[in-house]
């Protein structure tokens, strides 16, 4: 890596992937700097993070808070912001160089886009920003050569399985999923499940709507869609299988039949450190592998009668347009509402396909379209909900 310090845009700091990019940056403080910290509503620890890292500017987006932190941070020579507006105006400035976009779900699609129009590199946490409009974000990638490094684990590790194999054509793709807590459970367990329970993933340390996702493999599916922008894939080249251990964090097969495949704990650290330090491999203290604790690596097909979201999402991927698009508004409705304890686990799956049965259809959207029938469809599943 060079002299000078890569300065560092985290949108979404308070999230998980958020609080873990600022432990890496803290362990390597000699290579990286923090420029702009944003958070939603979670002020007490958005003000200390601040305090410890002194960014240039911060954003609370709820701004009825935004008093509390200015006065907080009053002291120090930081710019504070408030409103969700200020995320996307602070995505414009010219003093960071990556982002690290974090926001969780269609929240994080105007800022990301708006750091893509200025060229800057995206460490890509948010996969919904490319599930709800993919072909427009990675059209203006390549316009304004911005370049987009994943953070997902599994991105992640197809990006970095296909490194040097630019001149050899993929045959497919296998994202590995956990099962989430819920693996081998049928329906009649399924309709009693909690909050808490979802909550509880076996592997992955997560915020609650990536780990509800994980628990009704809605998480696999948005990754799949996420996969096809990434890598420029057709539907037909992306495949799921079930890997309860997490180890083997997805797979490459090329045209000759070889499979490359990248492997480590369940860390998500390590992906984050992986794009903050691209195209360097930095050395760290993460806990190794070892094969002799982890000798039996297991694989299975998805049980998708039971778990019918990633059926929902792999129809949605090969319809296009903005099909996509709805899928994600309906599910983060539904989420929203399961994490409130309003609707039962299985309603989630019955609120995404009666939603994507209701919005219209457009198979060629513009970013207008995709903004409308994001609206559309968080209209109509909230309807459902009676909210």
């Amino acid at each position: 890596m060079n002299d000078a310090k890569k300065r560092i845009a985290i949108f979404g700091s308070t999230g998980s992937i958020g609080v873990q990019a600022l432990q890496v940056i803290r362990e390597h403080s000699e290579l990286f700097e923090v420029e702009i910290l944003t958070a939603h509503t979670n002020d007490d620890l958005l003000i200390n993070q601040a305090l410890e890292f002194k960014p240039n500017a911060v954003v609370i987006g709820d701004e009825q808070k935004l008093t509390k932190v200015k006065e907080a941070l009053k002291s120090l020579d930081i710019k504070v912001f408030g409103g969700e507006a200020a995320i996307e105006e602070v995505a414009d400035f010219d003093s960071y160089d990556i982002m690290l976009a974090a926001i969780v779900g269609f929240a994080g699609l105007k800022p990301t886009l708006k750091a893509v129009s200025k060229g800057k590199m995206i460490a890509l946490a948010n996969k919904e920003t490319l599930v709800v409009a993919g072909d427009i974000v990675m059209k203006s990638a390549v316009e304004n050569r911005s370049p987009i490094v994943p953070v997902d684990s599994e991105h992640s590790a197809i990006f970095q399985c296909l490194l040097g194999e630019s001149r050899n054509p993929v045959e497919k793709i296998i994202l590995t999923a956990s099962g989430g807590p819920f693996l081998g459970r049928k329906p009649n367990f399924l309709v009693n499940v909690k909050r808490d329970h979802a909550l509880q993933h076996p592997n992955w340390n997560m915020g609650a709507k990536i780990s509800v996702d994980s628990a009704t493999l809605m998480n696999k599916g948005l990754e799949m869609i996420e996969a096809k922008w990434l890598f420029n894939l057709e539907p037909s080249q992306i495949e799921v299988v079930i890997h309860p251990q997490s180890i083997i964090h997805s797979m490459v097969q090329f045209e000759d039949g070889s499979i490359k495949a990248q492997m480590g704990l369940p860390d998500m650290k390590l992906p984050i450190q992986y794009a903050l330090g691209f195209p360097a491999r930095i050395k760290n203290n993460f806990q190794r592998l070892s094969f002799r604790k982890h000798s039996n690596l297991t694989f299975e097909e998805p049980d998708l009668k039971t778990f019918r979201n990633l059926g929902l999402a792999t129809e949605a991927l090969a319809a296009g347009g903005n099909a996509p698009c709805i899928l994600n508004a309906a599910n983060e409705i539904a989420v929203w509402a399961f994490l409130k304890n309003r609707i039962g686990f299985l309603d989630i799956t019955a609120v995404v396909e009666k939603t994507l049965e209701k919005i219209t259809f457009i198979k060629e959207p513009s970013l207008a379209d995709y903004f409308e029938s994001d609206g559309e469809a968080r209209n109509f599943a909230a309807s459902l909900l009676k909210m």
